[in-house]
């Protein structure tokens, strides 16, 4: 016989996810998430999977790298960049993996 404490919890839940891998149709992106959270996920999937932790990379790789998955590069690398994901030096001459 259950205890009057274990009547009135709620059930556990088990938070929502789904996989990055929905986002992609024939290993491309098929759209840049608006919803943050979303978003972020992403991008964080793009940057361990595009992008050594320790190497530097040029503009230009990034975006053959970043072209791979999408066609707005600029954009994704922007998000990376805003994400601390991508860093770069103030004159831009490089990337690097942040975070």
């Amino acid at each position: 016989m259950p205890t009057e404490q274990q009547t009135l919890a709620p059930p556990a839940r088990t938070p929502r996810t789904h996989p990055v891998e929905a986002l992609f149709s024939h290993g491309r992106l098929v759209a840049i998430p608006r919803k943050e959270a979303r978003r972020e996920q992403l991008l964080v999937h793009l940057a361990d999977t595009l992008f050594e932790r320790q190497r530097s990379y040029t503009e230009r790789e990034v975006n053959e790298a970043l072209l791979t998955v999408h066609e707005d590069c600029s954009a994704l690398r922007r998000y990376l960049v805003v994400a601390g994901l991508l860093v770069r030096p103030r004159d831009g001459s490089s990337y690097r993996r942040g975070r």
